[in-house]
């Protein structure tokens, strides 16, 4: 089967040139909404509507729809990436061989432009199928998609399928299921004091952090999916000082609901009896993304997408990940929800970060096959 895509890649390139050197970090609000008002404008050249759900600090959420069209399909992209204001100055968008580089290249900017070069096809075509999708952009993803939840929950639910545009494994597999997430922090106050003329008399919070760090993570069944992770700590004030502070960020990750719920409950338990005598313990966070299953209604999409593939001579196979994306909310809504679409690339979140070039068209001709086998 012909790639029809092919003719556009240096167009597609040109564009993914420059969405890549637009700062688009997630506290940058400015970066991430300038990234956003580059594809509102081409979607309104479609005819497109734009909703804009605006932030007071943090980028703007818009939802791309089509007038007088309740559409069953929902696309989601995150408009932000990881990475501080700076870095695009630093390593711009560049091409060494089959690969682009540069600060969102494969997370998720080529998902960007391979979904909006999939949409222009169906238009130029004048196949009306793209006005039975709805697309939603998404400004926080990166850092738990904390003011984007509710709009990304109200958007997918009573859609028949969500197509979650994070990028494909690096063996190009897409994604049928993943793990839940919590994130807490805990806060530990102890009693200062000097460490060689009163230490008897100061608490240690660092003392303390150590056994809760023991504890939380011999909650960790790995065999069942279940993980602990105490991934960040700090405290004290001086070497010669009895640490009077501590803090420790602590990451989970469940394989279902009702392992988060009593997680959530074990977690609590440790970290609300301290060890030494003194202490004060604050813990916030929580579970704040479900775990996505994969469901009778998703392997009908994913049956759908793995016999277009085969059609391109496309070896397509379905993982589970214990890394977490907003299909979670999709899926957590009761929408049959499949993720990793978008293009082919590794290294996410680093200054190596890249995507393999040929994947761009390659599974743009895959994305546009779906779309005319699952839309009306």
């Amino acid at each position: 089967m012909t790639n029809q895509f092919l003719e556009h890649e240096p167009a597609m390139l040109k564009l993914l040139e420059y969405v890549v050197n637009i700062e688009s970090g997630s506290y940058d609000k400015t970066g991430v909404d300038n990234h956003a008002a580059v594809w509102c404008e081409k979607y309104r050249e479609m005819g497109f509507e734009i909703e804009v759900i605006e932030n007071e600090s943090l980028g703007n959420n818009y939802r791309i729809y089509y007038p007088s069209v309740k559409a069953d399909i929902l696309i989601l992209l995150h408009l932000d990436t990881v990475f501080p204001k700076g870095t695009v100055a630093e390593r711009p968008f560049s091409i060494e061989g089959n690969r682009a580089y540069g600060p969102g290249v494969i997370d998720m900017k080529g998902s960007h432009v391979m979904v909006y070069q999939v949409m222009k096809q169906l238009y130029d075509n004048q196949d009306t199928r793209y006005k039975n999708i709805e697309i939603l952009l998404n400004c926080d993803e990166e850092i738990g998609s904390i003011s984007s939840r509710e709009v990304i929950e109200k958007c997918a639910l009573g859609k028949r399928y969500a197509l979650v545009m994070e990028p494909a494994r690096a063996n190009g597999a897409i994604v049928s299921a993943r793990r839940g997430v919590g994130t807490y922090v805990l806060n530990i106050e102890g009693k200062a004091s000097h460490s060689g003329i009163a230490p008897e008399a100061g608490i240690s919070a660092i003392q303390e952090l150590s056994h809760k760090i023991q504890s939380l993570h011999s909650l960790s069944a790995h065999d069942k999916g279940l993980s602990v992770n105490v991934g960040l700590i700090s405290g004290g004030t001086s070497v010669n000082t009895v640490a009077p502070n501590a803090r420790a960020e602590i990451d989970v990750r469940i394989s279902s609901e009702e392992q988060g719920i009593e997680i959530d409950k074990k977690v609590r338990e440790v970290c609300s009896e301290p060890v030494l005598d003194g202490i004060k313990l604050t813990l916030t966070g929580g579970i704040n993304r479900p775990p996505m299953a994969k469901t009778d209604e998703s392997t009908v999409l994913i049956d759908i997408i793995k016999q277009e593939a085969t059609k391109l001579d496309i070896e397509l196979i379905d993982v589970s990940t214990g890394g977490g994306s907003d299909a979670s909310f999709t899926a957590g809504v009761g929408t049959a929800t499949v993720d990793g679409l978008g293009p082919i690339g590794g290294y996410q979140h680093s200054d190596k970060e890249y995507l393999e070039i040929p994947s761009l068209t390659e599974r743009a001709q895959l994305f546009f096959n779906v779309l005319q086998r699952i839309t009306q």
